[in-house]
C-alpha cells in the first residue's frame, strides 16, 4: 500500500476529458450493483485479498483526487495511506447500495476536511454558494457538454494550470463529475450537500474555469 508507486506522471496527473466523458453516464447497472454487493461482503469479512485488489484498482484515481483537492503531493500521500486504513477499519459500514468509489472518495474527503479544521483554515464547504437561478443542465449525447465547450480550444497544460487557480470547492466538483464520472446524486453523497448545490457548484465551477483559462491566455 504505497502511494509513491502510484503517483501520477506529469501526463497522468492532468485531467483527461476524452469524448466518452460527454455523453450520458450509465445508471448503476445490475452488474455494477452485484459487484458492489460482493465488495461489501468482502469488506465485512476484512478479506485481505479483496483490499489488495481494491487498492490496485482504485489507487490512481484516489491519489489523483487527493492531489487535486490538497494541491500537495506529500499531503496527498498521507491521506492516501490513511484512507485505505479507514476502509479496512470501517468496511462494515459499506452496504453495497452505491458505487464503492463514491464511498471511498467520501472517506478521503472527510480526512481532508478534518485536517483543514485542525489548521483552523477554511474547509471545502466553508464558502457560501448562493442559489443559482439557472442550474447546470447535464448534456445529452447530441449536444456538447458545457465543459466540452469551455475546453474545446484549450491544451491539457492550460487546463491543469487553470484548475489550480479556481476555488477548491469548484475544482473538486469538476474533478468528480468529469474526471471520475460520478453522477450528480453520487456527488451529493460524497460531498454531503443537496443535489441542487452540486449543480450550482458545477455551473459556477465551469464559469470559474472559463475565467481562469481566459486570464491564462492573456
Amino acid at each position: 500500500m504505497n502511494a509513491t508507486t502510484s503517483c501520477p506522471t506529469a501526463r497522468q496527473a492532468g485531467l483527461y476529458f476524452g469524448p466518452n466523458l460527454f455523453g450520458q453516464v450509465l445508471s448503476f447497472s445490475t452488474l455494477m450493483r452485484d459487484e458492489a454487493k460482493s465488495i461489501a461482503r468482502g469488506l465485512q469479512r476484512r478479506d485481505p485479498d479483496l483490499l489488495d485488489r481494491l487498492i490496485e484498482q482504485y489507487q490512481y484515481r484516489l491519489f489523483r483526487y487527493l492531489m487535486y483537492v490538497t494541491g500537495d503531493k506529500a499531503r496527498a500521500e498521507d491521506f492516501f495511506q490513511e484512507t485505505w486504513i479507514r476502509v479496512l477499519e470501517r468496511g462494515h459500514q459499506y452496504d453495497g447500495k452505491s458505487k464503492f468509489e463514491a464511498w471511498l472518495f467520501a472517506i478521503a474527503r472527510h480526512l481532508v476536511i478534518d485536517w483543514q479544521r485542525t489548521k483552523k483554515a477554511q474547509s471545502l464547504d466553508a464558502l457560501t454558494d448562493p442559489g443559482q437561478e439557472n442550474p447546470l443542465q447535464i448534456a445529452n449525447e447530441i449536444e456538447p457538454s458545457p465543459l466540452h465547450q469551455v475546453l474545446a480550444q484549450e491544451t491539457e497544460e492550460n487546463v491543469q494550470s487553470s484548475l489550480q487557480r479556481i476555488p477548491a470547492i469548484y475544482r473538486e466538483v469538476l474533478v468528480l463529475r468529469f474526471q471520475e464520472e460520478l453522477q450528480i446524486e453520487e456527488m451529493a453523497g460524497v460531498l454531503s450537500i443537496p443535489v441542487s448545490t452540486v449543480k450550482s457548484r458545477l455551473y459556477r465551477g465551469l464559469d470559474a474555469l472559463r475565467g481562469a483559462l481566459q486570464k491564462g491566455a492573456a
